[in-house]
C-alpha cells in the first residue's frame, strides 16, 4: 500500500498522440502532432471528433480529462471551436484538469493558450512555453491578470534544480507538471524529483516507461519508474493537485492500459 490519498485521476489526450495514423505512428511524435491538428482544425467536424474524444475517455471510467493542444491547438481555435468544445464537456460533465502541450514563443501566442484554458475552465497550462525565455515579464504579467498557472513540463531537464532555477521566485503563477516518465528517461528517480520539487508540483502525469535512456511507454508498474514510490512522496508532501494518466505508445491504442492503470493506481492509494 503506497498511500491513502485518493486523486481524481485524468486521460491524458496526448495518449491518442497516434490514433489518426492508424496507431502506427513510424515518424516520431511530431508526426502524430500534426496528424490530430489536421483532423480536429476543421469546425465542421470539430465538434462531432472532439465528442468522440471526450467519449473515450468517459467510457474508460474517467470523470476527468487534460486536453491536448493537438485535440484544440490556441494557434487555430475560434469562438466557434471553444463554443463547441464547451458544449461537449458539459453535456458529459467532464471537467479539464490541464491544457497540456507548448504554448508558443511570443506573449502574443501565450495571451491566445491562456484564452483556450479559460474557456475550458482549466487553472493549468501544462507543459512548455518559450515565451517564459523570450519574455518573461509579459508571460508572467498575462499569467497573472488571467488567474492561470503555467506548470512547465520537465522533458530536457535532467535534474529538479533545472527546473526550480525556470521557475524562480514566481512560484504564485509558476510550478511544474511532474511528468515521472520523463524523469525515468533522464535517469533521476522521479520519487526523489517529486519530494525535491516540493510545493512547485502543480500537476503530476503519472507515466511508466520501459527503460532508462529511451521514452517508450507502458502501463504503471511495468516500467522502471518507481510509481508506487511517487505515490507516496505525493501524499507525505499533502499533495492533492490533479494528476493525469499517461501513456502514448506509437503503435497501439493505450486506453485498455490506461484503464489498468488507473486500477492500479487506486489500489495503491487505497
Amino acid at each position: 500500500m503506497a498511500s491513502t490519498q485518493t486523486y481524481e485521476l485524468s486521460y491524458m489526450g496526448a495518449n491518442l498522440v497516434a490514433q489518426q495514423l492508424g496507431w502506427n505512428m513510424t515518424e516520431g511524435w511530431m508526426q502524430g502532432d500534426d496528424a490530430a491538428n489536421a483532423y480536429y482544425r476543421p469546425i465542421e467536424t470539430f465538434e462531432e471528433r472532439f465528442e468522440a474524444f471526450v467519449d473515450v475517455a468517459v467510457d474508460a471510467g474517467f470523470k476527468t480529462i487534460d486536453v491536448w493542444t493537438g485535440q484544440l491547438n490556441w494557434t487555430w481555435a475560434t469562438e466557434a471551436h471553444l463554443a463547441a468544445a464547451r458544449r461537449v464537456l458539459d453535456a458529459r460533465g467532464v471537467g479539464v484538469a490541464s491544457y497540456a502541450g507548448t504554448f508558443g514563443k511570443t506573449p502574443d501566442d501565450f495571451q491566445r493558450a491562456c484564452r483556450v484554458a479559460v474557456a475550458l475552465e482549466t487553472t493549468i497550462l501544462g507543459g512548455m512555453c518559450e515565451a517564459l525565455t523570450t519574455d518573461r515579464h509579459a508571460t508572467l504579467e498575462i499569467l497573472r491578470g488571467s488567474g492561470r498557472i503555467l506548470a512547465i513540463e520537465n522533458h530536457p531537464e535532467k535534474t529538479p534544480a533545472e527546473v526550480l532555477e525556470k521557475i524562480g521566485d514566481d512560484q504564485d503563477v509558476l510550478g511544474t507538471a511532474v511528468d515521472t516518465g520523463w524523469w525515468g528517461t533522464q535517469g533521476y528517480s522521479a520519487a526523489d524529483a517529486i519530494r525535491e520539487l516540493g510545493a512547485t508540483v502543480k500537476h503530476v502525469h503519472l507515466k511508466d516507461i520501459k527503460a532508462e535512456g529511451a521514452h517508450e511507454s507502458c502501463a504503471l508498474g511495468d516500467g522502471v519508474v518507481p510509481i508506487e514510490g511517487c505515490l507516496k512522496e505525493m501524499a507525505a508532501m499533502g499533495y492533492n493537485g490533479p494528476v493525469s494518466i499517461e501513456h502514448e505508445p506509437d503503435t497501439y491504442d493505450p486506453t485498455p492500459e490506461v484503464i489498468e492503470s488507473k486500477r492500479r493506481v487506486l489500489a495503491w492509494t487505497s
